[in-house]
């Protein structure tokens, strides 16, 4: 009886990328170009919508940082109290922080804010006058100083 090899065992040729002989089926590439199509779009998509998200925080977060900016750059005659609501006012051209509800004193009212723990102030309600303050030329003013 013949020995048995691994030739004879396993047809080398079935691993090939390329047909080994004349007899051999044609190899015909598989057409990936609806699978790149696909694929492009949806991570296009998926992108942009994250772009999107992405520039909606940046704003809100300038936003949050120049309420805050303002209100600490405001007279203050007291020491707020964490989880109590305040309101800023325009006084004689400058901004003033005040216990003072805006119903209570007729003065120009700019915004209400809330102290949190971390000392950041959460906007609660801001007047027109006061949203005027910031347009979007100002959106990409984080990191001036003035």
């Amino acid at each position: 009886m013949d020995e048995l090899t691994a030739d004879t065992i396993i047809n080398t040729g079935a691993f090939m990328p390329y047909p080994v002989s004349t007899l051999s089926p044609k190899i015909v590439p598989n057409d990936l170009s609806t699978f790149k199509s696909r694929g492009i779009s949806q991570v296009e998509r998926d992108l942009q919508q994250k772009l999107v998200q992405m520039r909606e925080e940046y704003i809100t977060t300038i936003e949050h940082f120049n309420w805050n900016k303002l209100v600490y750059e405001a007279d203050i005659n007291f020491e707020p109290v964490v989880g109590e609501i305040y309101h800023l006012y325009r006084i004689r051209g400058k901004n003033t922080l005040s216990m003072i509800a805006p119903e209570q004193w007729p003065r120009p009212h700019l915004a209400s804010f809330r102290l949190n723990l971390d000392r950041q102030w959460e906007l609660t309600e801001a007047s027109v006058e006061g949203r005027s303050l910031f347009t979007d030329d100002e959106v990409t003013d984080l990191g001036s100083s003035a």
